[in-house]
C-alpha cells in the first residue's frame, strides 16, 4: 500500500518508516502507529508518524 496517502494509515497499523538522518541510506526502520503527524491527506514523500517507540519518520512502506 501507498504511505503517501494519510487515509491508508491507522493508529495501530504495522509500517516502515525512514528517519530524518537515514534519508540518504534509505535505511528503514519497522514498527506500529501511535500517532499521525501530518495533517494533509497526501505528502509526496511519505505521511510522517510516530511510532511507539517513539520513533518519527516518513512511512514508505505499509506491511
Amino acid at each position: 500500500m501507498d504511505g503517501t496517502i494519510r487515509k491508508n494509515i491507522t493508529v495501530g497499523s504495522k509500517v516502515k518508516v525512514v528517519q530524518k538522518h537515514h534519508q540518504r541510506s534509505g535505511e528503514l526502520t519497522e514498527g506500529i502507529v501511535a500517532k499521525l503527524l501530518t495533517k494533509s491527506p497526501n505528502h509526496p514523500h511519505g505521511i510522517k508518524v510516530m511510532l511507539e517507540d517513539g520513533i518519527v519518520g516518513r512511512v514508505k512502506e505499509i506491511l
